[in-house]
């Protein structure tokens, strides 16, 4: 055993110097028996710089189990040979696929971890990537031709950034510059020398060529990827760049799977929504406005907004979600002469969209309100005991609506669901617990998907037998329905006491306040506009299918919400290729993903997944019934018990999904294509 070792290791020095290794796909020509395990994990070595920690956001968000190693830990386990590979079965085994550095040589260069590291890497064909580092000839560039800010500047992907790792991007992109006052990215620009390949450049400020930001340099045996600028997981220039960092350090073999979604809820669908009130700063009829008042006139969409929502589906090739209010609008038609054209037009183009229901009438569905003070409280019975709508209740209003869409003919899932201002779950500071009778009315009516507030439960938790759907408000207010209106809130919310605000920006420690007051005529457009579609953006491209939701008000009159999602889905198109395209997913869908990520952590958190890669075999193992999520090339196959079947999607350039050993099989195995 310890020869045919040694004839392994011998084969595998030959195969380096002579640069065999570089894909890491084992030496051509070589025997299933001599080849090395290659096992599906990430070593991460952490400084705890915000690059790394950039970097080790995406593996986790991605699925990728990954093992790290904190530099400022005195206790830390020290980079051997045997930290990094061992022997099992006879088989020489790498226990990481890629290596994360904060810079070229964090041990110290010639150190004995740093030759531990280097050996490892060369004699198994592991990449590695140097999160960020300057522009010097030991990581394969000239020295910088320019060191400064990038804010607000345009790089680009080259033909080889587009040929590779980084082609599910269309090339240019620009650099974040949101705030005059602040450096957001500082960087180092430098021209290739020999080994060096860039896939990334920008233009040298002044002229004169262009400098690498991202590339590969590839010299003594070794792979590494060199990145030239600072970053955080949540600027925009990481987020388009991750995958590509991503797939490049795994060779795009790697467990987890990474998609770009996008879905917006339009709720109050056939209810009218109260307006705010630009004098008092209020809405009245909403139990927060003090000393209530004669309430504005409602907000509602018109036959003709109903007509231009599926036209501008139809023209964008996006689906949204109506969230509707069946009783709410059968009130409203009753007060309005018993007839109602909007509802009309929605009912025709019933089948352009998706539903939800969203309860009968819209009540609020968790304790009594007691409105007699503002902030209201929950109403007390004679025990102190607080008093909550009724089981029976509660399941009436999600059964009434189901019942009204199924003499309409409207396309539901009956699973989904999302109770009007997501009542019925716990409201902090008032009601802290859900109310006791939400879960039995859910399970009553087959509800396996509740919404709830992403801003107050960013997890999915269960309620009894259904898991949550947390949902991203959108900063378009349901209480507006002209760009006036909502620069006026706007301007109340995000503005100094001295300013004429509410000067809850400045005792927010979340908030921040504006410079001086939006203009009323242009600071939608102009401010809120590219503030929420950024926003939206930075969810849609970080792996984050939880939906936004606006309101149906927000479709009528000056018709707020279509600027922001028009910018949403332009912005997305200018900057990813073809073969990258936003998911746009239902509720039920959404739920499930969610809830196949929180199973898929707690299995690698509990070390209960094992993967590898022989040669162009690869083989998984994790708890039984568990989905297991895989990223591979083109071409790979899934090897079932007879024959083989082509494995996931195709994404990004890759083939990706989630699934499971099949039949008898006790383990996933995937066939790679030679």
């Amino acid at each position: 055993m310890a020869q045919s070792v040694r004839r392994w290791r011998n084969a595998t020095a030959v195969a380096a110097a002579a640069g065999l290794l570089s894909v890491g796909l084992g030496v051509p020509g070589a025997t299933a028996a001599g080849e090395p395990r290659i096992d599906l994990k990430v070593l991460v070595v952490d400084n705890g710089d915000s690059s790394v920690q950039a970097i080790t956001t995406e593996l986790k968000n991605t699925g990728i189990p990954y093992t790290r190693i904190d530099l400022n830990d005195s206790g830390r386990p020290k980079i051997t040979a045997a930290f990094l590979s061992d022997t099992v079965g006879g088989t020489p085994r790498a226990k990481y696929q890629g290596v994360v550095l904060p810079n070229e040589a964090p041990f110290g260069a010639g150190s004995a971890e740093q030759t531990a590291l280097e050996t490892y890497e060369k004699t198994y064909g592991i990449p590695q990537v140097d999160a960020y580092t300057w522009a010097h000839p030991e990581v394969g560039l000239e020295y910088a031709s320019y060191s400064g800010t990038l804010d607000g500047r345009e790089a680009s992907v080259t033909a080889a950034g587009r040929s590779g790792s980084f082609g599910y991007l269309d090339g240019a992109f620009r650099f974040e510059d949101n705030s005059s006052s602040v450096t957001e990215s500082y960087a180092y620009l430098a021209s290739p020398r020999t080994g060096f390949t860039s896939y990334v450049d920008a233009p040298l400020p002044g002229g004169g060529g262009t400098g690498s930001l991202v590339g590969e340099y590839a010299h003594d045996g070794r792979r590494e990827l060199v990145v030239t600028f600072a970053y955080n997981q949540y600027q925009q220039q990481f987020r388009l760049l991750a995958r590509g960092i991503v797939e490049w350090l795994t060779q795009g073999i790697h467990l987890g799977q990474a998609r770009n979604y996008f879905a917006v809820h339009v709720d109050d669908v056939f209810a009218p929504d109260a307006r705010w009130d630009k004098e008092r700063n209020c809405t009245p009829g909403d139990i927060d406005c003090v000393g209530g008042g004669e309430e504005g006139a409602p907000i509602r969409m018109t036959a003709a907004d109903a007509a231009y929502a599926a036209q501008w589906q139809q023209e964008h090739g996006f689906t949204m979600d109506m969230v509707y209010n069946a009783g709410a609008g059968e009130e409203w038609k009753a007060e309005n002469g018993g007839t109602d054209a909007m509802t009309d037009r929605l009912l025709a183009d019933k089948a352009k969209y998706r539903w939800i229901n969203h309860t009968y009438t819209h009540p609020f569905l968790g304790c009594v309100q007691d409105t007699s003070t503002v902030p209201w409280s929950c109403a007390k019975n004679a025990d102190g005991s607080t008093r909550y709508m009724s089981r029976a209740d509660i399941s009436a209003q999600i059964r009434d609506n189901n019942n009204w869409a199924a003499t309409k003919g409207l396309p539901i899932d009956r699973t989904e669901l999302v109770t009007g201002e997501h009542s019925g779950l716990k409201t902090l500071p008032q009601q802290p617990n859900d109310n006791p009778n939400l879960a039995g009315a859910l399970s009553d009516n087959g509800v396996k998907w509740i919404a709830s507030d992403n801003s107050r439960e960013p997890e999915q938790r269960a309620v009894g037998k259904a898991l949550t759907v947390p949902r991203y408000p959108m900063n378009v207010y349901y209480n507006t329905g002209t760009k006036a209106e909502m620069a006026d809130e706007y301007n109340w919310i995000y503005t100094s006491g001295a300013d004429g605000g509410s000067g809850v920006c400045e005792t927010n420690a979340a908030s921040t306040c504006l410079d001086e007051p939006l203009d009323a005529a242009t600071g939608y457009d102009e401010y809120i506009v590219p503030q929420e579609a950024r926003t939206d953006l930075g969810h849609a491209i970080s792996n984050d299918p939880r939906p936004h939701y606006a309101h149906q008000s927000n479709m009528a009159e000056d018709r707020l919400l279509y600027p922001v999602m028009e910018k949403v889905l332009t912005d997305y198109k200018a900057l990813f290729a073809d073969n990258t395209p936003l998911e746009n997913l239902r509720q039920s869908a959404i739920g499930t993903e969610l809830q196949r990520r929180a199973a898929w952590q707690a299995a690698i958190a509990n070390n209960k997944v094992t993967a590898y890669r022989v040669g162009t075999t690869v083989t998984v193992t994790a708890p039984s019934g568990t989905q297991i999520p895989v990223t591979a090339p083109e071409g790979t196959k899934k090897q079932l018990l007879l024959g083989a079947q082509a494995f996931g999607t195709s994404y990004a350039g890759k083939r990706s999904g989630w699934t499971t050993p099949t039949g008898l099989q006790t383990a996933l195995t995937l066939k790679l294509p030679s």
